[in-house]
Order: C-alpha cells, then structure tokens, then sequence
C-alpha cells in the first residue's frame, strides 16, 4: 500500500559515476559566517575530527563565534558530556579568518550567511575562485531554492543544500536538499559529513520551504496569530506543544531562537511562492520586527531573555 509514496531518485549517468570516483576524501571544511549557525556549524566539524576554516567579515564576528564555542564547550564540560581533552582539541581545529582567499584547501564550504539570495550567489562566486576544483559548496540556506543558488556556480552539480537546525550542537537532523542539477555522488558525500557530525540527515527536493521550513514556519506563525487573537500566553501556547505533542521546545521559543527577523524573512518568501495564506505573516510579528524585538539575540521577542529561566516573562497580548 506504500508503494504509491513517491521518492527522492537519485540522479545517475556516466558523468556522475566520474564525478563519484573522483571526489577526494573531505578533510578540510571552511564556514563562510560565525553567526550563530556558522559558529555551531564549525564547532560540530571540529569535532567530528575535521580541520574547520572559519571565515567571516570582520574579527570581531570571529571572535564572537569563538567565544560561543568556548562557551558551548565549557558548558559540555561541566555537564559531563565533552571532556576536556575533547575540548581542547576541537578549539585546536578551528582556525579564523577574514580572508576569502584562505580557504583554499577546502573540501568542503558550507555557506551560513543571511537568507538573501545575492550574498549567497557572491559567495558561493568568491570560494570557487579559490577552491579546487572538486570542493563541494553546500548552503545551510533554510528557504532559498538551492537551484536557483547555484545558477552563479561554475560546478553546480557540487552544489547542495545542508540545513542544520539550532542549537547545532544539540539538534540532530541536517536536511540534504538537492538542487535540480546536484550530482549523486555529492549528496553522498554529504550524507556521510553530517553522519560523521553524529547527525541524521534526510534528502529532500528542492521546493520551497524543503520539508522542515514549511513544517516548523507554519506552526510557528499560526501560533503567533493564537497570541494575536488572545486565545492563550506565549508560554500556554508553548507548553501545549511541549505536553501535549511531546515537542521539546514550543514553537514561539523556537523562532526566539531562531530570529523573528529571520522568521519574517523566510516567512514572505514562502508566501510569495506558494501564495498560500497559512504563510501570510501575521501583524504581530512584523511589528516585532520593527520594534526590534528580534528573539534571544535582541534580549526581547516572545520571551525576556535577560531574565532568569523560571521566571522569565512570556508576550501575552
């Protein structure tokens, strides 16, 4: 009865068998961005045992992204779930710098800047002119058509999407999302990255919003137009999640610590491509928006983030 169920095929021809067999083994991992994807990205590659090139645009955006790592680490630490000689080593594996260039021995670029199309196309333009020729460029884009990305590519069969979700070093599930011309061989590639980060990858196709985007954006949004309406707090509409369906995070903390900036963001740009109203941004959030009110990050979004846990104020109307 499941036979009906379409699936992902991955794509095969001779080309592609090439291009399987003469892949070389990922060493070397460069983040473009230490935000607050980038950083938690290269902590998990670093320590996956990869050598971890981060690159951003100013030091002081390094040495946040450092700083949270350390932070990150310590807090391993002294929960007994990383070692010290663990943590050492993971710090020694991360190298930062300001300069394009230097990610020349790359393998492996996975790409965590802004949700804006442009900026990815450049970058993804810039680590070509200074990668090999069999580096893999992958974006951790959670909305942008993959395809369309790597229209500015002169290699896009090496060009795919690798969602990863936050907290990075605690979330599990990377999304594969492979692009219309995204060869089998780099999705296996891939695969076997994000294995190696002890994560579980899914592939999806390229469509907006891929599979998680549409899910979680949804569920946020309409939980944002409960709040809107009246029908309950931000943290009952959180808790009802929590018990209720046994999410370990409600939706409205969710986009706190996701950005609501970023969640406005990937929000018009669902909306706009598959017009549905479920997608429509609700007036609460883009008055949030413009009064600054961003989520952790800002200190204020659905929640006080600069109040202790048990007694931090949640938005009710």
């Amino acid at each position: 009865m499941f036979d009906s169920v379409p699936r992902i095929t991955l794509k095969t021809d001779s080309g592609e068998k090439n291009l399987a067999t003469s892949l070389p083994p990922i060493r070397t991992i460069s983040v473009l961005g230490a935000g607050t994807m980038g950083h938690g990205i290269a902590q998990v590659a670093a320590a996956a045992d990869y050598d971890v090139i981060v690159r951003d645009v100013d030091d002081e955006s390094l040495a946040r992204g450092r700083q949270a790592i350390e932070r990150n680490l310590a807090k391993g630490v002294s929960l007994g779930k990383v070692s010290e000689e663990d943590r050492d080593r993971t710090l020694a594996r991360i190298k930062t710098t300001t300069r394009l260039e230097d990610i020349g021995s790359a393998d492996l670029v996975i790409e965590a800047a802004p949700e804006n199309l442009d900026l990815k196309q450049s970058l993804l333009r810039g680590s070509e002119a200074h990668t090999s020729e069999k580096c893999i460029w992958a974006t951790n884009t959670s909305s942008l058509s993959i395809t369309k990305i790597a229209g500015a590519a002169a290699r896009s069969e090496q060009v795919v999407g690798m969602h990863f979700f936050n907290p990075v070093h605690i979330m599990r599930l990377v999304e594969i999302v492979v692009g219309e011309r995204t060869s089998d061989a780099t999705v296996e590639a891939i695969r076997a990255v994000a294995q190696r980060m002890k994560k579980e990858p899914i592939v999806v196709r390229d469509v907006p919003g891929f599979a998680s985007s549409r899910l979680g954006v949804t569920l946020g949004l309409e939980a944002m137009r409960m709040v809107e309406q009246g029908v309950a707090s931000a943290r009952d509409i959180d808790t009802a999640m929590e018990l209720g369906y046994n999410h370990p995070m409600g939706p409205l903390r969710l986009t706190d610590l996701v950005g609501l900036d970023v969640r406005l963001s990937i929000a018009e740009y669902l909306h706009g491509q598959l017009g549905s109203e479920a997608f429509r941004p609700p007036e609460i959030l883009r008055r949030m928006v413009s009064q600054g009110k961003l989520g952790k990050k800002s200190g204020e979004g659905f929640y006080k983030w600069n109040e202790h846990e048990g007694t931090q104020k949640a938005y009710t109307t």
